[in-house]
């Protein structure tokens, strides 16, 4: 009896998690319907403010504000910071989704529409509906994360496709090459999959190529 309790107990729980995940669905869509064409920016939280990373990501912001882009991030510290604040301080949308962990993952305070997400899953989804490219700043795992679930769901055409730009040609070089080198000639991939992603550098060069790929 003690057993059935138990088993009734956890049937409970997990079918009012599905009100939880469903109001975050809700939650993310009312407030992020009517944000225009949007940017996606990633990069590490562990970014300083005193970093070159930093600036770049602060500089490609604000340009890309300044042409009518909102910008999206992860709301919290280094990189996620860094766009927030030159969206917000061009006077453009800048908004923040940003997820409750144990450690790291702060709020900033540069985000004017600012989202707060218990479900990873459901926050990577506001991520891809709302942009229309993503911009890949130097990071960690969870930066290549959402890099990676960007372009299988356009390779796999889940998702309509759109650009996705490695920031910083120093650092990303080597994991092009490498794609390069071992997935496409191992034919783990095709050429048309290694035009999903581009490596780029300066973001007036940046913003230019995005306003020829998306209809503003």
């Amino acid at each position: 009896m003690e057993k059935q309790f138990l088993i009734d107990d956890l049937k409970s729980g997990e079918s009012w998690r599905m009100f939880k995940i469903m109001g975050e669905f809700v939650d993310g869509i009312e407030n992020l319907h009517d944000v225009g064409p949007a940017v996606s920016i990633f990069g590490s939280a562990r970014t300083k403010p005193k970093d070159p990373n930093y600036k770049k990501a602060e500089e490609l912001a604000a340009l890309l504000a300044k042409n009518n882009f909102s910008v999206i991030t992860g709301g919290g510290e280094g990189i996620m910071e860094a766009a927030n604040k030159g969206a917000a301080e061009a006077g453009g949308t800048s908004i923040g989704l940003n997820i409750i962990l144990p450690f790291e993952q702060q709020p900033n305070p540069y985000a004017n529409i600012q989202l707060e997400f218990k479900y990873f899953f459901i926050r990577k989804v506001m991520f891809v509906k709302y942009a229309q490219a993503y911009i890949i700043m130097p990071g960690g795992f969870g930066t290549l994360d959402e890099l990676f679930e960007a372009v299988t769901l356009i390779q796999t055409k889940r998702i309509q496709p759109f650009p996705v730009i490695l920031v910083g040609s120093d650092y990303w070089g080597g994991l092009f090459e490498w794609i390069k080198a071992r997935l496409l000639t191992d034919k783990m991939i095709s050429e048309e999959d290694i035009d999903i992603l581009q490596v780029m550098d300066d973001p007036e060069e940046i913003v230019a190529f995005l306003k020829k790929m998306v209809i503003l």
